[in-house]
């Protein structure tokens, strides 16, 4: 459906989904996506689009998040953008697609909307989605209110869904894929296990604190907020979470400052830890390198054919 070589697709993450990485994804046989909000307008993303396909003859997507902004995002114009650049596939997320569904099915785009229930993944069946991406309690950024890891989320998803899915949350090896497979997946979506790579656009001293944190070292702020979001483990989040413990209601304006978008983005480029907040999963106790993307996809792919093919076979005592 995706024009794809192996099952692996790679997560919309705001700055860091950019040519460089996106690129690389695809060039390695997995889908690379655009964040369309990485970019500051709809031009831009036109232009981002373009230098994307000047590196890369293979598929890729575009993300675009529906999400409560502090500033209001022109989405209509984003959609257009989109549209008109020609591309065949996009990631919707956050809140419901409807309104643009039209004019994506128009355009033959298949779209892939990423939900965190099994409640949304047949919403999004049901409006016209192609292919839904369940996010499990594990993954990075919004996870959703109902706290379910993916050891449930994904049978029942099996169960209950007529299109293809994506397990998101927590896959970062082989195991993982193998066992999203197993459990009725037909791929896994990584957006942390990707960050840490040579060609993603943010800092090493941020890879490198990556590679050596623990599966500890996650916060989830915003809880209070009922937005929950799961972050790095660091001095702004550690504050963040803080404020929220203190009695009686959270007021979002409290803790605004702290959690601005372009911190994150200055954060990302200057390699300061603590100058603003970024989405982690808790696949980061398991990253423990900063390969290449090709070196990475290449990797998974023949740790998930070995335990299917030698450790699952070898169990049923076929040889």
């Amino acid at each position: 459906m995706l024009g794809i070589e192996h099952p692996i697709v790679q997560g919309g993450m705001q700055w860091v989904g950019r040519a460089e990485l996106c690129s690389a994804v695809s060039n390695a046989g997995a889908l690379g996506i655009l964040t369309a909000l990485t970019q500051p307008s709809p031009e831009a993303l036109s232009q981002e689009i373009a230098r994307c396909r000047s590196m890369t003859d293979k598929p890729f997507a575009v993300n675009l998040t529906i999400l409560p902004t502090i500033k209001p995002v022109p989405y209509e114009e984003y959609v257009d953008a989109i549209v008109q650049a020609g591309v065949g596939i996009v990631e919707t997320a956050g809140r419901n697609p409807e309104p643009w569904m039209p004019q994506f099915k128009k355009a033959g785009i298949t779209v892939i909307h990423k939900c965190t229930s099994i409640r949304h993944a047949l919403k999004a069946e049901a409006l016209g989605c192609d292919m839904v991406s369940v996010d499990g309690f594990e993954c990075a950024g919004h996870p959703g209110e109902d706290d379910v890891t993916n050891l449930i989320l994904l049978p029942l998803a099996a169960r209950r869904l007529k299109i293809p899915f994506l397990a998101s949350g927590g896959f970062g090896d082989g195991r993982g894929l193998a066992a999203a497979l197993a459990m009725g997946a037909d791929g896994i979506n990584m957006g942390t296990r990707f960050m840490v790579t040579e060609e993603a656009p943010i800092h090493q001293k941020v890879k490198q604190r990556m590679v050596q944190a623990s599966e500890l070292d996650t916060a989830l702020i915003f809880r209070t907020l009922r937005n929950t979001s799961r972050v790095f483990k660091n001095a702004v989040a550690e504050k963040v979470v803080e404020i929220e413990a203190l009695p009686g209601e959270t007021q979002f304006e409290e803790i605004a400052p702290l959690v601005k978008g372009v911190r994150g983005r200055e954060l990302f480029e200057s390699g300061d830890l603590d100058h603003g907040v970024w989405s982690a999963g808790m696949i980061i106790g398991l990253i423990d390198d900063i390969p290449s993307c090709k070196v990475l996809v290449e990797r998974i792919v023949a740790e998930a054919e070995e335990i299917i093919a030698g450790r699952l076979q070898a169990m049923l005592g076929q040889n």
